[in-house]
């Protein structure tokens, strides 16, 4: 699973696999779901970020894997 924060759109995407995207949905307004070609969801993608989603801080708590940190 990756974060990514876009400054230039202010949108935030989750990305949950590493699958491609091949339909995306609006939820709501300024959130898209996106999913694989089964239909499973695989990203979600938040615009206006800055305004809607805490970006200063994340918490991770019992992942099974590692973290990693990529500064951008």
């Amino acid at each position: 699973m990756k974060l990514n924060y876009y400054p230039e759109t202010d949108s935030l995407y989750i990305d949950l696999s590493e699958q491609a995207s091949v339909e995306s949905r609006e939820i709501s307004d300024g959130v898209v779901l996106d999913y694989d070609a089964e239909g499973n969801l695989v990203g979600i993608d938040r615009d206006n970020a800055s305004d809607k989603v805490q970006l200063d801080k994340l918490t991770v708590s019992n992942l099974p894997g590692s973290v990693e940190t990529i500064a951008g």
